[in-house]
């Protein structure tokens, strides 16, 4: 199965290994499913992970930052997104509320994915179009 994590979903199971998104995270980690993420997702991941609130109870250094999303890049499926087609597609089907979102569901629809999780109420508004779980939803499926 191929998966997209939300940025907050992904963060929040490295500050909260006991949680549903920990748990997801662990899956992932141990091979339950493949992570589909973007240049664009990555780069997020790292802006986020380097918040001082969040670096500070991660306790990771910059350095630590940098090797983790390196290891991302190794350990997911990165995709090329082309926004302009992706776009136009997303366009077609739905009214993204977020502009925000449109690289997720870029990634996405680059990445061939089966199943974005998300606990944005934006992108869980397109679960008619698109197949959105909230993070509670998918741990069901693991």
């Amino acid at each position: 199965m191929r998966v997209v994590i939300d940025t907050k979903v992904f963060v929040s199971g490295l500050l909260l290994p006991e949680s549903t998104p920990g748990r997801i995270v662990q899956a992932w980690r141990d091979w339950q499913f493949e992570v589909v993420m973007s240049n664009l997702m990555l780069d997020e991941i790292e802006r986020v992970l380097l918040y001082p609130k969040i670096q500070s109870r991660l306790g990771w250094t910059v350095d630590v930052i940098s090797r983790y999303v390196g290891l991302l890049r190794f350990r997911t499926d990165v995709v090329s997104v082309e926004p302009s087609a992706v776009a136009s597609t997303i366009a077609k089907n739905q009214s993204v509320r977020d502009p925000g979102d449109l690289i997720v569901l870029q990634t996405f629809i680059a990445g061939t994915a089966d199943v974005i999780v998300s606990g944005d109420k934006d992108l869980l508004a397109l679960g008619d179009g698109y197949p959105v779980e909230r993070p509670s939803e998918f741990s069901q499926r693991l």
